[in-house]
């Protein structure tokens, strides 16, 4: 088993300076699909390894394109792709995911470049954050993004339940930590975020721009899925999910 100090570290050396180099090696590549990670600016930040954008990354964003790759036809980059909100080439990656956005605190520059890559087709996946502090905090980003746009529950019969894999109910996905103990009865939840919810923002002709996986941890499940302690369950539920978003993005 992990050591709780690895499970709670992260993948060192996670910084936007690595992250572009990724970056760099893809224009000479071609493939239909890029796992594409959002790095923003966060005010609120007690992580070491290059900003909370970078929890789990990059063995997360690397073994969920594993299994993208095994279970799916779909052409996909390789490796991770970190990019920041105010890059050009953004554009050219059509889902974006962002994680522990409970400390995510937006430039001006950052709020139009993401209002303006969603309202031009893209859709943005978050996932990681927990409780009522971390909502109000995100939602209030969001505001700034779209100020006259609301933010509702996703209904089971919505098209991203269904684009590859049948969603038929929410599971609460939990950290790696809480996972060693989901089998005994352990709780799955961090803070009062005891009900894991889905939910998004919609553009004027009903497309879904944005994907909210709320008091639930995907990431994680990606992470450690090769790590025998960590229950089946979750990271089977975590990557079918998953790869229903890569879909539904390459497909409205």
């Amino acid at each position: 088993m992990p050591t709780l100090a690895a499970a709670e570290s992260g993948q060192a050396g996670a910084t936007a300076e690595s992250s572009s180099r990724a970056l760099a090696d893809i224009p000479g590549n071609s493939h239909e699909f890029y796992f594409t990670r959002g790095i923003y600016s966060g005010e609120f930040d007690d992580y070491d390894e290059g900003g909370r954008w970078a929890i789990d990354y990059p063995k997360a964003d690397h073994q969920f394109l594993i299994a993208l790759k095994r279970l799916s036809i779909i052409d996909a980059y390789e490796s991770d792709n970190a990019i920041e909100l105010t890059d050009p080439r953004l554009r050219r990656f059509p889902l974006l995911y962002a994680v522990e956005v409970g400390s995510m605190s937006l430039t001006e520059k950052e709020v139009l470049a993401l209002r303006n890559y969603l309202l031009a087709g893209g859709f943005l996946v978050i996932d990681d954050f927990w409780g009522s502090w971390a909502w109000e905090q995100f939602a209030n980003q969001m505001q700034r993004v779209f100020p006259d746009r609301a933010i509702v529950e996703i209904p089971l019969d919505h098209p991203v339940f269904n684009a590859f894999y049948n969603i038929d109910r929410i599971i609460q996905v939990p950290n790696v930590r809480q996972g060693w103990g989901a089998p005994g009865g352990g709780p799955t939840h961090e803070y009062d975020g005891f009900v894991p919810h889905v939910r998004g923002i919609f553009d004027d002709d009903g497309r879904l721009m944005v994907l909210i996986n709320w008091n639930t941890d995907l990431g994680d499940a990606w992470e450690w899925a090769d790590d025998s302690a960590y229950p089946l369950k979750f990271s089977t539920y975590a990557f079918e999910i998953g790869i229903n978003f890569v879909i539904y993005a390459m497909t409205h």
